[in-house]
């Protein structure tokens, strides 16, 4: 199941930069995961400082 972003998320792009396939996109006030593409690594959850991604 891929990663989600939850509504903790500070915006600061820590997530983005260390996605292997790009999945990870600047949404409405926090970053957003495509599904579609996330190959469920869990490197985004390891760098996001406000602990905001987990397992969907």
């Amino acid at each position: 199941m891929a990663y989600v972003i939850g509504d903790n998320c500070m915006a600061c792009g820590a997530c983005a930069a260390d996605c292997p396939v790009e999945a990870i996109s600047e949404g409405d006030g926090k970053y957003v995961i495509d599904a579609d593409t996330c190959i469920e690594c869990g490197s985004c959850a390891g760098s996001c400082p406000a602990e905001a991604i987990s397992e969907g």
